[in-house]
Formats: structure tokens, sequence, C-alpha cells
């Protein structure tokens, strides 16, 4: 084969790839914020969660976005394992589509579209409003362009005496109906999927080889699906490093279409039969016979009909099931046994699933709301270690916060790490001032645990030098501090955890009003007592540095609320 054919035939491969990639996410940002809420209202039963996977993948072209949009909302926790099952099975109503987008190339000349569409997508790239659109019309361009290409290389490949002969007799060798051939080019259909990571372009290649006579329909029906075996893998690779419930959404996606595959390789030949009957395909006619270039024709339009009768069937067939899929795969995917309390680990970040901004966001924010969580904890171990009279347990305590504070290094940089990553694509001004208040928000809790860590070093260091002990006053006024500044925290995790627009910021200025007057009444207090020699000044040092430390610590309270509610309310 002539080298040049060759790299034409990776070229055409890639900007099918690219255009089905451009296209797909100029869709999924247009309509970012609506998939959202689609998603969340329209699966309160299977039938409308198969409704919701179908038109959403349709619109966005893509089963894989989809399901992993699905598998973040899971790892966020914004849908349940079953709600997610019937939006997967949707998307595989919906990616068939695919198929019957690539069928034009077959049934109409788009070649003078693509020209134009570049020529306009181009001017509306440059007018920064209307440049998703722009990006949409190059994608859709870059995909006809792909297969354009890719159906005129293969033409080419058919044409050539020798690089036919080779191929043709390849697939020759299996021809015959037999089991393993069947077999073969299932598992050829799976590894090429995942090879390539896109079901649509093996689709390309098989529609190719088969519109050209190069490949039996036969065989041609066994590499879709194979392809739908391969793109579920794609899946579960991706939310290997997820939480347990979006691993279990990965993995009925994969059940679901092993079950199918199965059914259908029993009843194949009766299926395929009444297929190609309903095309008007005669999958008999051999080459040399009248009408067998028009017959040819159509084996395109047999593999569309084949993926979405498929598809359609099996989730008509499996809808009844889903509850007992749900029971599979939990029984199937056991949680992690992670001491969250002990562990670094991120439950809604992970190193995969990255989709479009507003879906990252969202992720982001829940991951946020988990930092601030365990930030209050931290705090709650503080207290617990300045009533702790035994050393061994005050040691462990000690060891505990620290190991929180570590924690919380840990998660102000992971997550600052995945905002950059989200600011790398193309954003608009609101999501950019999204996540220049959510890096404020982490910024500020990573100094809220150390706030807490540096309260648990004062409270160790007068431990550890054996001095005077406080008086029970003093007990009295560090608890009642440290119960105004749980009480911020409390305020603060309501905010991250609901609705902006129903939280009263007030209560959250007012507690730290609150907290600045009592520090100073304490700090007017210690002078007077330590001058009446209540208790020594060392004591009073460090009683008041746990006193300040708190205060410190509530205003970086007030600094997330400000930057939660997106504006700057107080001045600290």
């Amino acid at each position: 084969m002539d080298v040049w054919v060759f790299f034409r035939l990776l070229g055409s491969l890639a900007l099918l790839m690219f255009g089905m990639k451009s296209m797909s996410e100029a869709l999924q940002k247009m309509a970012g914020p609506q998939l959202r809420h689609v998603l969340g209202a329209m699966t309160t039963n299977r039938f409308t969660g198969v409704l919701t996977g179908m038109f959403v993948t349709a619109a966005v072209q893509s089963s894989t976005a989809t399901t992993l949009m699905t598998m973040s909302f899971v790892n966020a926790g914004l849908l349940t394992l079953l709600q997610a099952i019937s939006v997967i099975m949707g998307a595989h109503i919906g990616t068939t589509v695919t198929a019957w987008l690539m069928t034009l190339i077959d049934l109409f000349n788009v070649s003078f579209l693509i020209y134009p569409a570049f020529f306009i997508g181009i001017i509306l790239i440059y007018m920064k409003k209307r440049r998703i659109v722009g990006d949409f019309l190059f994608g859709i361009a870059f995909l006809f362009l792909g297969l354009l290409t890719l159906r005129e290389t293969g033409s080419a490949l058919v044409e050539n005496p020798e690089t036919n002969a080779v191929i043709s007799n390849f697939f020759a060798n299996f021809n015959e109906p037999t089991f393993w051939n069947a077999l073969l080019f299932l598992v050829m259909g799976t590894v090429l999927t995942l090879c390539v990571q896109s079901s649509a372009a093996i689709m390309a290649i098989t529609m190719t080889l088969c519109s050209t006579g190069v490949l039996h329909i036969d065989q041609g029906i066994m590499l879709v699906l194979g392809e739908n075996i391969g793109t579920t893998i794609t899946a579960n690779i991706v939310a290997a490093s997820a939480n347990t419930p979006a691993r279990r959404a990965a993995f009925a996606h994969f059940t679901i279409n092993a079950i199918g595959v199965t059914w259908a390789l029993f009843l194949l030949q009766p299926f395929v039969n009444q297929v190609c009957s309903f095309v008007g395909f005669d999958r008999t006619l051999s080459s040399d016979a009248q009408g067998f270039a028009a017959n040819l024709a159509k084996a395109s339009i047999v593999l569309a009909t084949f993926h979405s009768v498929f598809n359609i069937a099996n989730t008509l067939l499996q809808i009844w099931l889903i509850p007992y899929i749900e029971r599979f795969v939990c029984w199937v995917i056991k949680p992690k046994k992670v001491d969250e309390e002990e562990d670094f680990r991120l439950n809604f970040i992970t190193s995969g699933i990255m989709e479009t901004p507003e879906l990252s966001l969202l992720n982001a924010q829940k991951e946020i709301v988990s930092f601030s969580e365990r930030m209050q904890r931290m705090f709650g171990m503080v207290r617990e270690l300045l009533l702790e009279k035994d050393e061994a347990k005050f040691a462990k305590l000690f060891t505990r916060i620290e190991k929180y504070e570590s924690i919380s290094d840990n998660m102000e940089l992971e997550i600052a790490k995945y905002l950059d990553e989200i600011g790398d694509a193309h954003l608009s001004d609101d999501t950019k001032a999204k996540i220049r208040a959510m890096l404020r928000e982490i910024s500020e809790l990573e100094s809220i645990g150390d706030s807490c860590y540096n309260i648990a070093r004062t409270i160790t260091r007068k431990v550890q030098n054996k001095q005077d002990h406080f008086t029970e006053k003093q007990y009295e006024h560090m608890h009642q501090m440290m119960e105004l500044t749980d009480n911020a925290l409390t305020q603060m995790n309501v905010l991250m955890g609901g609705r902006k627009d129903a939280y009263n910021v007030n209560r959250s200025f007012n507690i730290e009003n609150e907290i600045n007057n009592f520090r100073d009444q304490l700090k007017s207090q210690n002078i007077y007592d330590v001058n009446n020699h209540v208790y020594s000044y060392g004591v009073g040092t460090i009683y008041m540095d746990i006193i300040s430390e708190c205060e410190k610590l509530a205003d970086y309270v007030v600094n997330v609320v400000e930057a939660r509610m997106g504006a700057k309310y107080h001045d600290a």
C-alpha cells in the first residue's frame, strides 16, 4: 500500500475524531447549565431517564460524553445509581443518530457544505459572543471532511488492484458464517474501539469497508456489536479513580451492552435477515451479479439500521431489569474501605472525569463543600484537645490534627490544580469569576486548617511546658469563644452546601462581630488579671494566643462566605 494513502487514511480518521470531539464539546458548552437541569429534573422514573439520555446524547452527539456526564453526577451525588442506569440506556439509543449522520455521505453530496462552514465558523470564532457556535461549525465541517476523505481513501484502496486483493483476501478467510469467525470480529471491534477511544470512528471505518465491498455485511455487523462493548470499557477506565457509585454506573454501562450483545448473538441470523429485508439489501448477492453496485450502496444504511434496532430492542428488553442490574453492579463493585477521617482522598474530583467547564465546576464545588466540612471536624478535634487530660489520648488526638493539617494542604493543591485545568479551556467571564471565587475559597479554608493547627500546637506547648493550669474562668471563656467560632463554621457550611440566594449573610457577620467584641473584652480582662496576679504572665500569653487564633479563624470564615457570595460584603 502506498505510504501516502496510509497517512491519508490516518489523517482522515484524525479529522473525523477531532470533528466529533469539537462538535460535541461545543454543543455541551452551549447547553451546559441546561443539561444539568434536564438530567436532574427528567430522571424521576426509568422511562423519563431513558428519554433524557436519548435526547441529551442525540444533542451532544456522543454517548461517551453523556455517560461521563452521568458518572460525574453520580460522583457528585446529584443522581442515584438507578437514575444513572436509565440515562445510560437512553444514551445507547441516542448514539445511533451519529451512525445515521454518517450515512448522509452516501445519500447526499455534503462536500459543498464543508468549506462554507469553515468560513462562517472562523468569522464566528473571532466574534467572542458567537465563539461556541463557530467551534460547532468547525467541528461539523471537520467531521464531514474526515468522513468524505475516509470514504475517498477507502475507494482508492479498493480501486488499486494490489491493495484490493490483499485486503479482500484477508477478510475472505473469515467469510464462513462460523461462531469463531463471528467472535473474531466481535473482539476486533471491541479492541479497535478501545484503542481509538471512539466508537464513531470505528463505525465510520466499518461503513466505508462494507460500502466498498471489501468487508462482508455480516463481518461489519459483528464489528458494530464489538464497538458497543469497546465504548463501555473507556468509561470503566475513566471511572477507575472515581468513587464507588460512579464506578458502579460505569460497570452498569458495560453490563447493559454485554447482556445485549449476548442475546443478539443467539438471535443474530434472523435478526440480521429482518434488518436486511427491511432495507432491501441482499446479503447473498455476488460481486459479479447484476445490481451488485446498487445493493452495495445500501450497506451503510443496513449498519445504521442494525445499530438503531439493536440498541432500541436492548433498551426495551432491559428497562424492566434496571433494579436487578443495580443490585448486580452493587454486588460486584464493593465500596472501597477508606477511612475518610484519616486518609486523604478527593471524593468528587478525579483525574479522568473532565467534561465541560460547567460540569467540572460542579464537581469542584462539591469537593470544596467536603473540604469545608472537614475543616469544621478538625476544629471539633481542637476543642476536644483542650479538655483531654489523658496523655496517651492527647498525643493521639494531636497526631490526628497534624494529619488533618496535611490533608488541608493537599486538598488546596489538588483542587487548585483541577481549577487550573478547567481554566485552560475557553471560558465565559461568568465561569472565570466562579473559578477565581473558588480559588479564594480553598485558600481561606486552608488558612482555617492552619489556625486549627496553631491552636492545637499552643495547647500542646502549654501541656509540655507543664505551666500552671488555666483558671476556671479562662476555661469558660475559651469554651465560649470556641462555641462562637464553631457557630461561624456551621453557618459557613450551611451556605457552602445550600443555595446562596437563600442564605442570610448577616448571620455570619453578626457572629464575627460578636467574636471581635468578645476578643477585645477578654484582652482587657487578661491585662487586668495578670496585673492582679490572678494567673502568671505565661499562662495569660498562651490563653490570649488561643483566643486571638479563634478570632483570626473566624475572619477566614468570613472570607470564605464573601468568596462564596461573590461580592465584598464586609471589611474584616
